[in-house]
């Protein structure tokens, strides 16, 4: 299912044994558009401090209730590693989370997850075999298939091969929105909301609102169309024209497309729809 972005903020995050606060804002990557982190302010519980929370470590969303269960405690939660979610996450911070929460580092392996497609899968809990391990049995199968089985802590930690391979930057959420959209022959609006998968944390789609050009429409650009993301100008390049965008299918805010939709959406632009290259969902296996 596609999520709205804005209906991501707020939601309340459950940890195993109470609520830990709510969603404030998500870290995306700029290579792959797949949402890393959701920044989650503590409230009352952690005054002042905003925790980053992988959706590897969500269960299946409720978003008819507005809450995110996570397979953390709230003693995982409080001892995580203190991250300035204000600032750019580097792969250390990063490398640092992993092995707080025995994750798979996302960035070894053939998929979106590193060795998995999907961002779901046994996490353990604080004290649990293999906790804080930073590389789990299936990572090292992918790291092996790579030709990399040898890698050890300080390859997690990006100190050698991340470095040569380059980390990917993480970008947020609330910073991106209201970034201006340029087509190949002019501006048509800026960047309103993304649209997000709820099995791959994928962002599908940039929600663009044309109000300075097409006044009261909203049109969905994925991010495979963007040519072009200007960080330092706040701009975002898509490979089409006004024209073409003009004539696209209209994006109704109030539910998120069906496939139907998205398949107009995808002939109109002459693509292929991107599920067609999804891994199956195996989740109820």
């Amino acid at each position: 299912m596609l999520v709205s972005a804005r209906d991501l903020e707020s939601l309340t995050i459950g940890a195993t044994d109470g609520d830990i606060g709510s969603v404030y804002d998500f870290y995306f990557d700029d290579e792959s558009w797949t949402v890393r982190y959701l920044v989650v302010d503590t409230g009352h519980w952690l005054p002042g401090r905003r925790v980053l929370v992988s959706p590897m470590s969500v269960r299946e969303p409720s978003w008819s209730e507005q809450r995110l269960a996570v397979r953390l405690t709230r003693e995982q939660v409080e001892h995580s590693p203190d991250i300035d979610a204000g600032g750019p996450i580097t792969r250390r911070h990063e490398s640092e989370l992993v092995r707080h929460y025995g994750l798979d580092p996302y960035w070894f392996g053939p998929y979106r997850w590193g060795a998995m497609p999907y961002p779901f899968g046994p996490v353990p809990l604080a004290g649990e075999v293999g906790a804080g391990s930073g590389v789990t049995p299936e990572a090292r199968r992918a790291l092996e298939r790579e030709g990399l089985a040898n890698v050890g802590a300080e390859h997690v930690e990006g100190r050698h091969l991340g470095e040569e391979r380059g980390d990917r930057h993480l970008r947020s959420a609330r910073e991106v929105m209201g970034y201006a959209i340029q087509a190949t022959d002019g501006e048509i609006g800026h960047v309103e909301d993304f649209l997000v998968d709820d099995r791959t944390w994928a962002i599908r789609y940039v929600v663009v609102d044309t109000r300075n050009w097409l006044p009261g429409k909203h049109v969905l650009v994925a991010p495979e169309w963007i040519s072009l993301v200007s960080w330092p100008d706040s701009k975002v390049y898509v490979s089409m024209s006004r024209e073409r965008i003009r004539e696209a299918p209209e994006y109704d805010a109030s539910r998120p497309p069906e496939r139907d939709e998205e398949r107009r959406l995808y002939a109109h632009y002459d693509r292929a729809g991107y599920w067609d290259a999804e891994p199956p969902d195996d989740r109820a296996a």
